[in-house]
């Protein structure tokens, strides 16, 4: 076998392969022998096929699949022993392969473009400004904060009148028909009728109240007039649209009032017991959030810099012809050469990271993952409103996630973005700035910031 490498320029080169028999032979004739033995062939014993016979019927779609194994393998090993860091795939050249004759042929020549990432250095100093804004707390972000923790511990509450539209009723429904559907003590809500004219209907309605709606275009949805029905699916063909509703109760949800009970649930026991301590907690948590979205826009800008400042050369005409065949029967070109700009984005980001990691030794410990695992699924517990969980059942859950590879890579490449943003932010210069949520929210608005 051989290999030899041809430079285009920096970023693109060609890879010519010459197999021989002497690579492919004892491999093709392993794998006949092994066929000898199994194949089944009418007028012949199992395992008493002549050889010859096995080799005609079973050489060719042999030879072709070991020549591409032979192929695939000798490139890894190349990369390898080369120290060669390739982006995407190799890929046919266009010119250099000529039609091969399989059942003829014994020397194969093979000639495949590659693409090389680029190499560069990364210098920061603090002469390399990034932006670094801190949003202000103000009333509106804590008026935000508090209606979000009232609503969580809110619930739903009789009352006599209907008002708002959103609310809950138990209702009696009948079907205006001979030997129409009834269905008794039926639950209804008001907030996912679908015509704006029938839920009008229902404002000003009182307990005891009687209606004559357009059921099925109130609710038009299948599943959920089937359940307000009490019935199957299926039977709702059968039946009428004109229907009567009685109204038994009605509810609507209330907002969690802010007392003990309220403080009780939200924190825990005693944990909060003045609503002065209740403030305090929430400006807390909001400074705590605030810092995350400022460095969260820190790293869309540090990136920004970085993708600007260095200006990697990248092969954009192999890389959009991989994609395209990688992504063949999924997105067409058009689509791809659309978003080109974002991948080619993301792909100089990931070769920059990679050389920050490498450079600055940055290590993520499986400590560092089952840690950070544990605080992902302590959020995914506040969300339902569990703020004790017990450490080994927190740590239970952590374990149970990391088990699948993909949640365990995706934690691990969020904990080694945030050392390689602390490492920039450590040594560039922070351009500190105060800004409202208003404003800082449109800074996701500007073009090129997403």
């Amino acid at each position: 076998m051989n290999i030899s490498r041809k430079d285009i320029d920096e970023v693109n080169a060609v890879l010519s392969l010459k197999i021989v028999p002497e690579d492919y032979e004892s491999r093709v004739e392993e794998i006949i022998k092994d066929y000898k033995n199994k194949v089944k062939l009418d007028g012949f014993r199992p395992g008493k096929v002549p050889i010859g016979l096995v080799r005609k019927m079973y050489r060719k779609p042999v030879l072709v699949e070991e020549v591409n194994k032979l192929i695939s393998e000798l490139l890894s090993k190349y990369f390898v022993d080369e120290k060669l860091r390739i982006l995407g795939d190799p890929l046919p050249s266009e010119e250099g392969n000529d039609p091969i004759d399989w059942d003829n042929q014994t020397e194969f020549d093979f000639s495949f473009d590659i693409a090389l990432a680029p190499e560069f250095k990364i210098e920061l100093t603090k002469n390399n400004k990034v932006p670094y804004y801190t949003i202000k707390i103000d009333k509106k972000l804590r008026d935000a904060y508090i209606e979000n923790y009232t609503r969580r511990f809110g619930a739903y509450k009789g009352v006599e009148k209907i008002e708002t539209g959103d609310e809950l009723l138990k209702a009696s429904v009948r079907e205006l028909s001979e030997n129409g559907i009834i269905a008794d003590d039926t639950s209804l809500s008001l907030s996912v009728i679908k015509d704006e004219e029938i839920k009008k209907k229902f404002i000003g309605q009182i307990k005891g109240s009687k209606l004559l709606i357009d059921l099925k275009k109130a609710w038009p949805n299948d599943t959920e007039l089937a359940s307000i029905l009490k019935t199957d699916k299926e039977k709702l063909k059968d039946t009428g649209d004109e229907f009567e509703i009685e109204i038994n109760d009605i509810e609507r949800f209330v907002d969690s009032d802010i007392n003990q009970e309220f403080f009780d649930k939200a924190f825990g026991k005693d944990t909060i017991k003045t609503e002065e301590e209740f403030m305090g907690r929430i400006d807390a948590e909001i400074a705590e959030n605030l810092q995350k979205e400022s460095e969260a826009r820190f790293a869309v800008d540090a990136r920004e810099m970085l993708i600007k400042k260095l200006k990697l050369k990248l092969p954009e005409e192999f890389l959009n012809k991989w994609l395209v065949k990688a992504n063949e029967g999924k997105f067409s070109k058009e689509e791809i050469d659309k978003d080109f700009s974002l991948f080619r984005n993301d792909l100089e980001w990931q070769l920059i990271r990679e050389e920050i990691v490498k450079d600055q030794d940055l290590k993520v410990s499986e400590e560092d993952i089952l840690n950070y695992a544990k605080e992902v699924t302590m959020m995914q517990f506040v969300q339902y409103g569990l703020t004790n969980v017990p450490d080994d059942q927190l740590e239970h859950y952590a374990k149970e996630m990391l088990e699948k590879k993909e949640e365990k890579q995706k934690l691990s490449d969020k904990l080694y973005e945030d050392k390689v943003m602390a490492y920039i932010k450590s040594v560039v210069k922070l351009d500190e700035k105060k800004i409202t949520t208003d404003d800082f929210n449109k800074l996701y608005e500007k073009k090129g910031s997403k």
